[in-house]
């Protein structure tokens, strides 16, 4: 575990070392995740907080499942069914 120190600017900024991105692969344009935890705080990389939501989500719908459309495909069988009502 690498540890450095660093200033926030008057602007809220914060610049990550260059040693840490380079061991973290952060490229400037990347998106980062930040979690408060208390009075820590976590810097993520955007693409492996979005792997473990769709790896926690992967039950819900099979891969390759819009669930926007079965959600759609509900609506309109429910309002197909208070229509006749």
């Amino acid at each position: 575990m690498q540890v450095e120190y660093v200033k926030i600017g008057d602007d809220g900024r914060v610049v990550i070392p260059s040693s840490l991105r380079r061991e973290l692969n952060i490229k400037p344009g990347d998106t980062l995740v930040l979690e408060s935890d208390g009075d820590s705080l976590l810097v993520r990389g955007y693409e492996q907080v979005l792997k473990e939501v769709q790896s926690a989500f992967a039950d819900v719908a099979p891969p390759g499942a819009l669930l926007s459309e079965e959600l759609l495909r509900d609506r309109r069988d429910e309002a197909t069914r208070e229509s006749r009502d």
